[in-house]
Parts: structure tokens; C-alpha cells; sequence
């Protein structure tokens, strides 16, 4: 049977579907997602011959849509040989029901939406849920600088609904070389409102929190409380400190980086998980003031917090979306250099002072303490 033979106009299709003829859609569920033919069927295209005789008996009108019309006729073929002697396929598929006006449904999202995210749509590990898990998602971000930014910007772009950025600093020239969320226009401005405006440029529909703080002993549960996710992006061991004890005490996954010069390092402290590591396994005491200078007393290679940063920002959809192997339990390092990454394990400490079988909570306060002393 020639194709001709096999298609139907849209007009004509309708017609059908009103008399009683079934109207299957074989597209995936995220094409699905922009809108479908009204009182259509939904049935992919891998699950049609394992799954039609669920929904029609052979003697049964069949009409096959999809985007274009290549694939429904591939399926009118295959069900033709499997019996369905009145199967046909709809000729131009839905892009040319729609142009002709024929009658339509609104999906799960909307227009603009699924042409967004277009391409997470057609990853079975995303899809149309992972899309709704992203567009609930709360993450914080402590930082709004070299890590923050990047991070920030792909988390936004990834269409994470609710991002709260952290930050005391205001943009200056000098963070332009690395800061890709800030502009020279906007020097002098608070960091976390310069993010704001470079997240609403990119992805108007992500709800930003401003918070204009530096966070500390007496804020942080406050600040983290409620997300679902927090980035490290702080750029002293105190901050990381506090930052580690809050996320054990709320179960919020931290994902962790760091950077200096040409190296940086990323790993994940799980609160959630009984076989995580804490950020004081990895560093039981903070070294001695002068031993890990930050970037602004060391300086580092301006790509580099990209680097870090964009693994941050996909450790974070992982967590969000419960897909992939995250780094708990793994340190990986990067050397920009020799363009080399190396992993090194990391187990829970059964002593240490934060996770440990005798570790006992002293208060914000104490621990802020114990990090200045050193």
C-alpha cells in the first residue's frame, strides 16, 4: 500500500474522529507537552505495538498523528501488519492540524515553556516530571561571585523555579574577570541584585530571592531553611563550617567547590544518607590564617570558577531530579593546567567532630569561634 494510500487529510481525519475513530498521538510525552489534537489518545511510539491492543481491537478505526507525519506512517504500516486493517496515518501531523485549525488541547506546559526546554524534554531521565521537579526546585546559593555565578546562570537556564542567592558584596571591576553574571554596568551594585537582573535577562520565569547578607552564626538555619538544595560558594573556611553543620542539621544536600589559582575541587556532603561524609571529614580543622589564601590574595585563572561552578550546577540537577551518581563519598579535583581530573574517595570519619558516632553540636556560635581561632 502506498503511502497516499495510508494517509488521511486532517479535515478528513476529524471527521473520522467524530464518527468514532480512535485519534492516537505517538509523539513523547514532552512533545506532548506544548499541546496535542483534542480527544486524542496518547501512545508513544516505542510502547504502539506492545500497547494497542490495550486501547483498540483490530476491526477498530485507527488514526496515527504525530509531529510531521514520518512516524505515523511508520506506526499505520506496522499496525496494518499486525491486523489493523483500518489504520491510517494523518497526513502533515499536528503541525498541519494546527495550521488548518482543527481542534486543540493545551498540555502540561506552555508554548513558550516547551520550546524551552525543548531539549530536556526529549531525555527520558528529564522528561515532562523531571521538568516539574526542576520548575518546584528551592536552591540556595551562598555566594553570588566565581562559583555562584555560573552555577546560577545554568541552574536558571535548566528552569530551577526558585533560586536564593546570598551575598554581602557589591561588584566590583575586579570580579568581572571571572563573575560572568555581573557587567560593568554594574559595578558598585549588591552582588545578589546584579545576579538577579543577569538570571531575569536569561529566564524571566525563575523566582529569584535577594538575600544582601553575609551569612553567619545567627542566620544561617534561617537563610537555608526550606530548599532543597544549597551551593557552596562561600570563600572562607568559617562560612563553609557553618555551612556544613546547618545542612546535617536541616538533611540538605550541600554540594561543595572550591578554587584557587589553577585547581578546584568539587564533592557532595548528603545529610539525607547515612554512608556521607561531612565537610570536616574532608578538613577536620581549618588551617592556620595564611595557609589557604583566597582568590582575591592568590588569584585564579578566570575560566576556572566556570569550571567548578558548571559541575556544582549539575550536581545540583541530579539531586534535584534523583538521577546519576553524585560525588558523596568522592572529591573530585581539577587541575587546569595539566587538564587533568582526579577522584579521591572519601569516607565518613567515625570521629569526626561533626558526623561522628561521638560528635556533639556545640551551637553556631562555638563552631563560628573555633574556625576564627585558627
Amino acid at each position: 500500500m502506498s503511502d497516499r494510500e495510508l494517509e488521511l487529510e486532517p479535515l478528513e481525519a476529524l471527521r473520522r474522529q467524530r464518527e468514532g475513530a480512535l485519534l492516537i498521538d505517538v509523539r513523547e510525552a514532552g512533545e506532548r507537552a506544548a499541546g496535542f489534537a483534542a480527544g486524542s489518545l496518547h501512545l508513544p511510539l516505542g510502547q504502539v505495538a506492545q500497547g494497542i491492543a490495550a486501547l483498540a481491537a483490530p476491526e477498530r478505526e485507527l488514526l496515527i498523528l504525530c509531529a510531521a507525519g514520518q512516524r505515523s506512517l511508520e506506526v499505520a504500516r506496522t499496525l496494518r501488519g499486525l491486523g489493523y486493517r483500518h489504520c491510517h496515518s494523518v497526513c502533515g501531523g499536528l503541525a498541519r492540524w494546527q495550521a488548518e485549525g482543527r481542534p486543540l488541547a493545551k498540555g502540561e506546559l506552555d508554548a513558550e515553556a516547551a520550546e524551552r526546554y525543548s531539549r530536556h524534554l526529549l531525555l527520558p531521565e528529564v522528561g515532562l516530571e523531571g521538568q516539574r521537579r526542576l520548575s518546584h526546585a528551592r536552591i540556595a546559593l551562598v555566594g553570588a561571585g566565581g562559583l555562584g555565578a555560573p552555577a546560577a546562570l545554568y541552574l536558571a537556564a535548566a528552569g530551577v523555579g526558585n533560586l536564593t542567592l546570598i551575598d554581602d558584596d557589591r561588584v566590583e571591576r575586579s570580579n568581572l574577570q571571572r563573575q560572568i553574571i555581573h557587567a560593568d554596568a554594574r559595578i558598585g551594585m549588591p552582588k545578589v541584585e546584579s545576579a538577579r537582573i543577569g538570571i531575569a535577562v536569561l529566564n524571566p520565569h525563575v523566582k529569584v530571592a535577594t538575600r544582601e547578607l553575609r551569612l553567619c552564626a545567627a542566620n544561617v538555619e534561617d537563610l537555608l531553611g526550606g530548599h532543597d538544595v544549597v551551593i557552596d560558594g562561600a570563600d572562607n573556611f568559617t562560612t563553609r563550617y557553618l555551612l556544613d553543620a546547618a545542612c546535617r542539621r536541616l538533611r540538605i544536600p550541600l554540594v561543595h567547590g572550591a578554587v584557587q589559582g589553577f585547581a578546584g575541587q568539587v564533592s557532595v556532603f548528603d545529610a539525607r544518607r547515612e554512608d556521607s561524609p561531612c565537610y570536616r571529614c574532608l578538613f577536620p580543622q581549618a588551617p592556620a590564617a595564611g595557609e589557604a589564601p583566597n582568590c582575591s590574595q592568590a588569584g585564579v585563572l578566570g575560566v576556572l570558577p566556570g569550571t567548578i561552578g558548571l559541575l556544582q550546577a549539575t550536581e545540583a540537577l541530579k539531586l534535584v531530579l534523583g538521577i546519576g551518581q553524585v560525588l558523596v563519598g568522592r572529591l573530585l579535583c581539577y587541575d587546569a593546567l595539566e587538564m587533568r581530573f582526579r577522584e579521591l574517595q572519601l569516607r565518613r570519619d567515625p570521629e569526626c567532630a561533626s558526623c561522628g558516632r561521638h560528635a556533639v553540636f556545640g551551637g553556631y556560635e562555638d563552631l563560628a569561634r573555633a574556625c576564627a581561632s585558627t
